[in-house]
């Protein structure tokens, strides 16, 4: 009797056993989304509304001195300029402190919930406990992993941009420095520029493709550093499409959420300041449209964050590592993987193109 081949691995299989294992612990997840993918997403949906609102009213306030000052002295060029370091300080503030709210809710969500996706996949017990403090165990080596990662793209980005400027430079020297003054090296410099910006969005993409499993591993296999970034373009490997589907499903997703609720915030906005002289907090529009994006970013990044961890399921089956695992933990040929949904046995299999 000929047997079934199953499917082939893609962001479709991905997000149903995502989905699979988030609705078998519900409760657990939604528990670990209140208490971090909730604060990172709202942050994430107010700050433009609150930046734009403090620089809006630092313009005003200058405005107003420069009128008063005008109105009480003739002559206005001795008077001293108003002094913007407040301002500027106020608003370098806010960006620091939006970073690192950003920066350690997310960590804290992904040691949380790639630890609980983890444990779920196997069919082993979810616990909130065990969950908010893997979030803090692995909190260090998920910083470290993020900082070594940025290094590096960074790193690739200075020495493309010493390359570029040292190519217009050697372009000025070769046509002499009435060239930068002509319409063919406008064209030039463009395409120059834009060829560029193409390899650094390749590059970028390509590094975070390879790269998507590294948090995973960080979590699941307490490695650090540069070695999370090893393993996971090793485990990527046969399948990097999935990895860019799920890269770029998310990202769109996200960036559309995020751009629909900063252009309804502008908008909102723009209609207080004509309306009820800029009292744009008492609107009851701008507040119901942040809390409904916040839920979908949500929700979003939660599928996001499980997604990924499946996927690092499913790489390690490729190559042959889930079955060793599974071997050594359960004592059998194989193992029937249980989930809540009725509690009907699921047996992982893969399959796939080499890419």
């Amino acid at each position: 009797m000929a047997t079934t081949s199953p499917p082939p691995v893609n962001l479709w299989v991905i997000l149903s056993e995502s989905k699979r294992i988030i609705n078998a612990h519900s409760r657990h997840f939604l528990a670990l989304s209140v208490l971090f993918l909730l604060p990172l997403c709202f942050s994430i949906t107010v700050y433009p509304s609150v930046f734009r609102l403090i620089t809006d009213q630092s313009a005003a306030s200058h405005n107003t001195v420069s009128l008063l000052r005008r109105s009480l002295h003739n002559d206005d060029q001795q008077q001293p300029q108003p002094n913007t370091d407040s301002d500027t300080k106020t608003i370098l503030l806010l960006v620091i402190a939006y970073i690192v709210v950003i920066t350690v809710f997310n960590l804290l969500a992904t040691g949380s919930i790639a630890y609980s996706v983890f444990q779920g996949f196997y069919g082993r017990p979810v616990k909130l406990i065990s969950a908010v403090k893997s979030s803090f165990t692995s909190f260090f080596p998920l910083l470290a992993t993020l900082i070594s990662s940025n290094f590096i793209v960074l790193g690739i980005l200075l020495i493309l941009g010493i390359s570029t400027l040292l190519s217009i430079k050697l372009i000025k020297i070769i046509q002499g420095f009435e060239f930068v003054y002509s319409s063919q090296a406008v064209s030039v410099l463009t395409t120059i520029v834009s060829i560029v910006v193409v390899i650094v969005i390749m590059i970028v993409i390509k590094l975070y493709v390879n790269w998507i499993l590294a948090w995973v591993i960080v979590v699941v296999e307490s490695a650090w550093g540069l070695t999370p970034l090893k393993r996971s373009k090793s485990l990527v490997k046969g399948m990097k499409g999935v990895s860019f589907s799920i890269i770029f499903f998310f990202a769109t997703t996200e960036s559309i959420m995020v751009w629909i609720s900063t252009t309804l915030a502008a908008s909102a906005e723009l209609y207080e300041d004509d309306e009820n002289g800029g009292k744009l907090w008492t609107n009851v529009f701008f507040v119901v449209q942040i809390v409904i994006t916040s839920a979908f970013l949500t929700l979003l990044t939660l599928y996001n964050l499980a997604a990924t961890t499946v996927m690092y399921m499913y790489c390690k089956a490729v190559h042959g590592e889930l079955a060793l695992e599974i071997a050594d933990e359960f004592a059998r040929e194989y193992v029937s993987l249980p989930f809540d949904d009725g509690k009907v046995p699921h047996l992982v299999s893969v399959a796939y193109n080499n890419i």
